[in-house]
């Protein structure tokens, strides 16, 4: 965990995005999407996500700082926040520390966001967006009905030699936390992410992350990559999530295997 000293690097890695409803996270897809993305989403479990009926996981990010070794490196600073959601009543749990370093445990429905505290409506709520995001974002090129998705062939992929079919998902440029971001996936033949590209559409920090998808695992219905390894701004970037569980309907919380 990180404590009031983090830097604005750190701070800036919740690159929520633009325009949308978790709420409407129901299964429904746009009407309209390239084959490749609706392959993709169905990988991830995009037909049996109505079965879903909670979702536990830590989100966890390091980055350069001055706190602990990270891979030989001259340190790191760590972010870890612990959630629960419940995708059909929009209910939401967290654990773990505001921004000037101040424990905070807190449950909330996002439909009732309005008369929550201001720790919930100005940072909780935010990145449970962006932890959200990073658990689920395959699903999100099927569900978010602003966003613009594009197949744009087979592309090079940044940090490797191979190559992957490319998939582009761009959100308006007005609107929604931070408007105009885009997202870029390299997608496999098993229609799984391999390498994912973040560009923000403003002008906040970092602007552009680069980071590989591993280390799949099976939750419930969902497929998962709890490992992503790469830069941001140039800048060494580990975001992982640990501590991942699933609850379907009719059965008992399971854990990623």
């Amino acid at each position: 965990m990180t404590n009031s000293s983090r830097p604005d690097m750190i701070r800036l890695l919740a690159f929520t995005v633009s325009a949308l409803v978790l709420a409407a996270c129901s299964g429904e897809q746009k009407s309209q999407i390239p084959p490749l993305a609706e392959q993709m989403a169905k990988t991830y479990g995009l037909d049996s996500f109505g079965q879903v009926e909670g979702i536990r996981y830590t989100w966890n990010a390091e980055v350069p700082g001055h706190e602990k070794p990270f891979d030989g490196g001259p340190g790191t600073i760590a972010i870890s926040r612990i959630w629960e959601w419940d995708p059909k009543t929009d209910t939401v749990s967290f654990e773990g520390k505001t921004k000037e370093g101040k424990p905070l445990k807190v449950s909330y429905q996002r439909s009732q966001l309005s008369s929550q505290s201001d720790d919930v409506k100005t940072q909780v709520d935010p990145v449970f967006f962006n932890d959200q995001y990073w658990l689920l974002f395959p699903l999100h090129a099927a569900w978010d009905k602003s966003a613009k998705v594009t197949d744009e062939g087979m592309q090079k992929l940044t940090l490797g030699e191979a190559s992957a079919e490319k998939i582009v998902v761009k959100y308006p440029s007005e609107g929604g936390y931070l408007p105009g971001d885009t997202w870029e996936l390299y997608v496999d033949a098993d229609h799984r992410v391999q390498e994912l590209t973040f560009r923000r559409g403003g002008p906040t920090k970092p602007s552009v992350v680069i980071v590989t998808w591993t280390d799949y695992k099976k939750a419930g219905p969902l497929n998962i990559s709890t490992e992503h390894r790469g830069t941001a701004d140039g800048n060494p970037v580990r975001i992982y999530i640990s501590d991942l569980s699933v609850k379907v309907t009719g059965s008992d919380w399971t854990k990623a295997q």
